[in-house]
């Protein structure tokens, strides 16, 4: 067992570290007041090959392990949470369901694409009335001729508005319930399909997010992606490793929070001494530090197993859910520690402890990890 990252790894992160801070680190702050997404920023990552982490170098991707997944994620949201998201799901969701379950004239013809980042990868599961009961979804593809046709509503999806595919879950036979939901890949332009970006969220406001319209979208068989009826449990499996990413975008989040943190205790003044010399402060970045270390040790075991092949969604649970509330406890934190002025956007904790929440919620709520941690075990 060992708890440092090998050569690989650790040049990895470097080179994640450095780009998140000479690239997007400076413009975070002006594209989430400005509610843009810097598409500036796609290729750049293309050519890092951070876009095609789970693409097989058949295909043009870099065929990276779960771990460099996670490592990745994790610097690049130190910098931006927005940017992070926007790294985690092309990766985790479009671009995977379609390496994981596409046929091979669907691997051929997106997946080069996806992992240069001539196009980024949208994954379409939640709908207006179906958020964590995703099973439940009203989304209808029925069959006619050699195709389908599909009609329904998706919202809040990641790159829903500037994807060059995504990935739509749609129910073939409503009576089946999960048994009965396939996947298909829809690009932007094909009749019937509209996307309409929404705006004022809270936080990740850099991020791509939209709403999706599907009225009458006509499709070739060959874009269903996987085998009909399978798509909810091709979703699960994408789901579990992409719980992974998300709960390393905590955890950088959290990082940078407590980075900022420290180095304001140690300049702030007040009653004649560095804040920092204060008990009451020493004790919230001594909680804060233990708690993003233990979250990183549940991440790292989540992606040692996912990497050898063995179960891990039960622990994948676990780390997005640990890593995802300490990191909001830790951005909290470290506003607090700022005082007045970390509630000014003049100052990055502001944005952090926005950024944060949505972790609690995107690849399942902290209350779905905690039913799916309780039923592994049960079952075992």
């Amino acid at each position: 067992m060992t708890f440092e990252l090998d050569a690989t790894h650790r040049s990895i992160r470097d080179t994640a570290r450095a780009f998140a801070r000479d690239r997007i680190a400076p413009q975070a702050r002006a594209a989430d007041a400005e509610e843009r997404f810097p598409s500036e920023l796609i290729p750049e990552l293309g050519d890092l090959g951070f876009l095609g982490i789970n693409i097989d170098p058949a295909y043009g991707g870099t065929g990276l392990d779960t771990l460099a997944y996670a490592i990745i994620v994790e610097e690049i949201s130190r910098a931006d949470g927005s940017m992070g998201l926007t790294v985690a799901s092309h990766n985790g969701l479009g671009s995977s369901h379609i390496a994981r379950f596409g046929s091979e004239d669907l691997r051929k013809r997106y997946l080069p694409r996806l992992a240069t980042g001539e196009i980024l990868g949208a994954w379409a599961l939640t709908e207006p009335g179906s958020g964590s009961d995703s099973a439940a979804l009203k989304t209808r593809a029925k069959r006619e001729g050699q195709g389908w046709r599909l009609d329904g509503r998706k919202n809040f999806i990641t790159q829903g508005s500037v994807g060059g595919v995504c990935v739509v879950l749609a129910s073939t036979d409503l009576a089946k319930r999960h048994r009965g939901i396939t996947a298909f890949a829809v690009e932007p332009g094909t009749p019937g399909f509209s996307a309409h970006k929404l705006t004022g969220k809270m936080g990740c406001r850099a991020s791509d997010t939209a709403e999706l319209v599907l009225d009458g979208v006509h499709l070739d068989d060959s874009q269903r992606v996987g085998d009909e009826g399978s798509g909810f449990i091709d979703a699960m499996g994408i789901l579990d490793k992409g719980r992974i990413s998300i709960a390393a975008m905590a955890l950088g989040l959290g990082e940078a929070a407590l980075e900022a943190a420290v180095g304001y205790a140690g300049e702030r003044r007040q009653f004649g001494k560095a804040i920092g010399d204060f008990q009451a402060i020493q004790w919230m970045l001594a909680d804060s530090r233990t708690e993003l270390d233990a979250a990183r040790l549940l991440i790292m075991r989540a992606a040692a197993l996912a990497d050898a092949a063995k179960p891990f969604g039960q622990e994948a649970a676990m780390a997005k859910l640990f890593a995802s509330e300490a990191a909001s406890r830790v951005c909290d934190r470290a506003l607090q520690i700022h005082g007045g002025y970390g509630y000014l956007s003049d100052f990055p904790v502001e944005r952090h402890v926005r950024d944060v929440r949505l972790t609690r919620i995107g690849e399942g709520t902290s209350e779905v990890q905690r039913m799916v941690i309780a039923r592994g075990m049960l079952r075992r």
